[in-house]
């Protein structure tokens, strides 16, 4: 049985219900959906007939976005989703922050490791997909890089990832990578150059946004039923909360619970100028925030 390391932060056979929970909690467009299960797919097809030499698939896929847009969830289902269509998979978090390290050489062979030992293990009992999450933590831009922080050993490390992606294409081709990155132009343009495919995961629209609350409303209506009323200013929640990200809208919501303690108390009191200011706070914090960045 394949040791797990220091580095793998989740490490799960799929499918399974939890993973099933998640494809569904994140709000895209159905299109967006198939695009992406398909596209994991093929890589696991195409990779195992044909050579790279015509076939260059790297079975790397990478979700771009802001953060709070829900890519870590969206991974999580999508392997689940792609096990439902191959056959069971293992999944595997990587966290790239175990990897880090200040002393010099340390991140190269850690890295190393993660690709030519840890993955290769577990790909040798079954099919893999493996979330390697925040990855401009783990590749980062070379060519961005200033000459501070022990950049040297910096630059080993995303050698070492870009060598280990190149390896495990050729020797393992029951493994597809999905990396998420919150700042696109932080990755080494190499490694992106390498995805098979680079989806863009935005803050959602309306309709998403509708889609979130009314989930919300109706699973807190199942335990304080007075909540169902709230369904009716549905669409003036929608508009309050424009330009918010999926993550902060649910906490958003959540957060007018808070109001005050007797609604805190008595969730079932709740109203909705209440929700409204909670939005509203949470929207123009988010404004505010992007102004100053």
């Amino acid at each position: 049985m394949a040791v797990v390391s220091d580095a793998v932060l989740v490490h799960r056979d799929l499918p399974n219900a939890e993973f099933a929970a998640a494809w569904q909690s994140i709000k895209i467009y159905s299109s967006q959906r198939e695009r992406l299960v398909a596209q994991a797919v093929l890589a696991f097809q195409m990779r195992k007939k044909f050579p790279f030499e015509l076939v260059p698939m790297h079975g790397l896929l990478v979700l771009a976005g802001p953060p709070g847009t829900g890519k870590t969830t969206l991974a999580r289902g999508l392997a689940n989703e792609v096990a439902r269509v191959v056959g069971k998979v293992r999944f595997l978090g990587i966290d790239p922050h175990a990897l880090a390290s200040s002393s010099l050489g340390k991140s190269q062979r850690e890295v190393t490791k993660l690709f030519n030992q840890t993955i290769p293990e577990h790909a040798t009992e079954m099919p893999c997909v493996v979330l390697l999450d925040e990855v401009e933590t783990l590749a980062a831009d070379r060519a961005r890089l200033s000459l501070e922080a022990n950049p040297v050993d910096v630059h080993r490390a995303t050698d070492a990832a870009l060598a280990g992606i190149d390896a495990l294409t050729r020797t393992h081709r029951n493994v597809v990578l999905i990396a998420t990155t919150n700042f696109e132009r932080a990755v080494d343009r190499a490694l992106m150059s390498r995805a098979d495919w680079i989806e863009r995961i935005e803050s959602p629209n309306a309709e998403a946004r509708f889609q979130i609350i009314d989930e919300m409303l109706t699973a807190f209506a199942g335990e304080w039923p007075a909540i169902a009323k709230l369904q009716k200013s549905a669409q003036q929640f929608v508009a309050a909360s424009d330009g918010l990200d999926g993550r902060r809208l649910r906490k958003a919501l959540t957060a007018s619970f808070a109001s005050s303690i007797e609604t805190a108390r008595d969730p079932s009191t709740l109203t909705a100028a209440q929700v409204l200011t909670a939005i509203t706070s949470f929207s123009q914090e988010s404004n505010g925030g992007r102004r100053e960045g």
